[in-house]
């Protein structure tokens, strides 16, 4: 690395702003410039700081000297100078830039000096002035008759001054505010020691548009400590800054959308819009995920979410409904630009915008206004908003549908993470169900098995089942589970099941289960597969008199079922469990023996089905074990659509289920 730069100080012999330079632990001045003599005067130079300002106001300008070289950070300083006492004069107002610098004689700082006197006194007149006028200034008695004091309201709304705080003077205040604003009045005008009184709320202009007014009361309190009037003072120039707030705070909540699929986020989203930006919002999707629309294809727009503010008939129920997209909601969304429809009171609703049922919610709600907003993801549109105003609510300005916009704008990017994570799901449910083939046909005896992705977009497991036939008719049966819940456990589940699948059929049917789990084992931690796998390897052998022999090795998974044609089920531990996959390869594994008789049933599992948040895993085996014997005589596949019933559906799920045949015929 190079050494700093030492500065040169005669770059600022012409500038305007007043510049000083200072070096060493004693601050000693090296450089002024022509500006700051005649600013503050010559200073000697060669002295250390507090000799060359000697002034008692300059105590605090040496401390930040003292704090930029000590921590190589740049400080600012206002400071103002009195004039000597009797002169003419007012105080001069001075900002201190002080910035660390390196200089011949070592580090430094360079303080640049600027006079903003004009600026600051400037400053203090408007202040003085906003304090003290506002647009309307008016006393309030606790009779509830008012008396303006600094006319105002007849200019803003058109009417004259109401006289009294009654039905006239909120008459003209939007119908959103008024239960709000009467109670907050209330609980002040109440209250045992009564502070200051302050809300803003919209007001009815005289063009009939609504403004929002910030008021102010305080209360007079005479000598006997009663309330005897307010004096309350309203200002109808915070739209800008009243606009800002709002926007800032919806994007803000917009931005912390988190649904795990599309139909959640946007019912977050709704929330969002209602009731501040619309009575009710509808969010309709497109049919077709590509853009833009094939041309001649029927599209549909399925409902996924709604809100009502309060006080409005609830909206229908979401059953999926949907509407044709007809060619002029085709042409709202190729332009990307919202739309609004103004409706007559109990009128009919344009036909092919919304689905039916809220075509007929809008009537008998009393919409006034219909307005639909594309919805836009990486100039891909996903379908549109539809937000109506009711009753007596105004319909909504062009400021208004722009914020409304905005927010839906916002909304993309929480919208772009779900899509992306929905994406990672498919790809990984296709590539498990790509693994998870049917189960081959078994002379005497019937398999089944089902798979199940866990309800959260999230949740991507990495549950597998298999079963296959060796050449000399052994019937090899797997169940396990790779730690993690994305695409990279569906990835190394995918190539673990292979794994061992060739393993099993290459070392045939005379190696032990324990042999072939030892040797995956092996091949998964020198290949760096999967950090953490649990699974259960099983053969199964027909014998004479319809009788089977199973072998097994267990990898720390749950233990297989064994639901006998009479009697009660029990699971079966073997002598023990050895340690998972992927955690001790040299690990030594145990085969474990069964015989299963005619009707027998054995299950194998994940644990998404005995496992959830609020119950152990031996409350889960129990509700399995009784489930399993209550419909142990039902068809394979209804027995699995039953004991699926008991999973957790934030989990995903694998089972697989054999069954031998109570005809011990050999054909059978």
């Amino acid at each position: 690395m190079t050494a700093a730069r030492a500065l040169d100080p005669k770059l600022f012999d012409e500038t305007i702003a007043a510049v000083a330079l200072f070096a060493g632990s004693d601050h000693r001045l090296l450089y002024t410039n022509a500006a700051l003599k005649r600013m503050i005067g010559a200073r000697p130079l060669g002295l250390p700081a507090k000799e060359a300002f000697p002034e008692k106001d300059a105590e605090e300008f040496l401390t930040v000297l003292d704090e930029v070289r000590a921590t190589g950070r740049a400080r600012q300083l206002h400071d103002s100078r009195e004039p000597d006492p009797g002169a003419p004069h007012q105080a001069n107002y001075f900002v201190y830039s002080c910035t660390p610098v390196t200089t011949p004689q070592g580090d430094g700082a360079l303080v640049v000096l600027m006079d903003t006197t004009a600026e600051t006194r400037a400053l203090q007149r408007y202040e003085a002035l906003v304090s003290a006028v506002s647009q309307m200034v008016w006393v309030m008695r606790p009779d509830g008759t008012m008396d303006e004091l600094v006319p105002g309201w007849q200019q803003l709304t058109g009417v004259p001054w109401p006289g009294r705080a009654d039905e006239m003077l909120f008459a003209h205040i939007h119908p959103r505010d008024r239960e709000a604003l009467g109670h907050a009045w209330r609980k002040a005008a109440r209250a045992e020691d009564p502070q200051m009184f302050a809300a803003t709320f919209r007001v009815r202009t005289a063009e009939g548009a609504y403004r929002h007014v910030t008021t102010r009361a305080v209360p007079v309190v005479s000598g006997s400590g009663r309330v005897g009037e307010w004096i309350a003072a309203a200002t109808a120039d915070v739209e800008d800054s009243w606009g800002a707030q709002l926007r800032e705070r919806l994007l803000a909540q917009v931005a912390g959308v988190s649904g795990g699929t599309l139909d959640e986020a946007f019912a977050e989203v709704v929330k969002v819009i209602v009731p501040e930006l619309a009575d009710a919002c509808l969010i309709l999707l497109l049919s077709h995920e590509e853009w833009p629309l094939p041309e001649n294809a029927r599209v549909t727009a399925r409902r996924v979410a709604s809100a009502t503010r309060p006080g409005l008939p609830p909206p229908p129920a979401l059953r999926s409904q949907r509407v044709t997209v007809t060619p002029f909601v085709r042409e709202v969304l190729e332009a990307g630009v919202p739309r609004t429809f103004y409706l007559p009171v109990g009128g009919e609703v344009p036909t092919g915008l919304v689905p039916c049922v809220t075509e007929e919610w809008l009537v008998a709600a009393g919409a006034t206004s219909l307005t639909l907003v594309p919805l836009v993801v990486d100039d891909m549109v996903l379908g549109y908003a539809a937000t109506s105003t009711n009753g007596d609510t105004p319909v909504p300005a062009a400021n208004d549908v722009a914020l409304l916009r905005d927010v839906l704008h916002h909304a993309q990017r929480p919208i772009r993470k779900v899509l992306d994570l929905q994406q990672a799901r498919r790809t990984a449910l296709g590539l498990q169900r790509a693994h998870l083939t049917r189960p081959p046909e078994v002379a005497g005896a019937a398999l089944a098995a089902c798979y199940q992705p866990a309800s959260s977009a999230g949740e991507i497991g990495g549950d597998w089942y298999d079963a296959l036939t060796l050449p000399d008719g052994t019937l090899v049966l797997d169940i396990g589970d790779v730690a993690g819940h994305d695409l990279a456990a569906a990835t190394a589940m995918g190539q673990l099941r292979s794994m061992l699948r060739a393993l099993a059929w290459n070392q045939g049917p005379h190696c032990t289960p324990a042999t072939v789990l030892s040797r995956l084992d092996a091949v998964a931690e020198g290949l760096h597969v999967a950090p953490f796998t649990t699974a259960v390897h099983s053969y199964l052998r027909r014998l004479p008199g319809g009788r089977w022999r199973m072998t097994w090795s267990n990898a720390g998974h749950p233990p297989p079922l064994l639901v006998p044609a009479d009697g009660d089920p029990y699971f079966l531990t073997g002598d023990g469990t050895d340690p998972p996959l992927c955690v001790d390869p040299g690990a030594a594994r145990t085969t474990h023996v069964q015989e299963l008789g005619p009707g027998d049933t054995l299950l194998h599992y994940t644990d998404g089905l005995i496992e959830t948040p609020t119950a152990g895993i031996d409350e889960g085996q129990e509700r399995l074990r009784a489930a399993a014997a209550r419909h142990r005589h039902e068809p394979l596949p209804e027995l699995l659509g039953h004991l699926h019933e008991l999973a957790d559906l934030r989990d995903d799920t694998a089972l697989i289920a054999f069954r031998t045949s109570t005809d011990p015929s050999p054909e059978s």
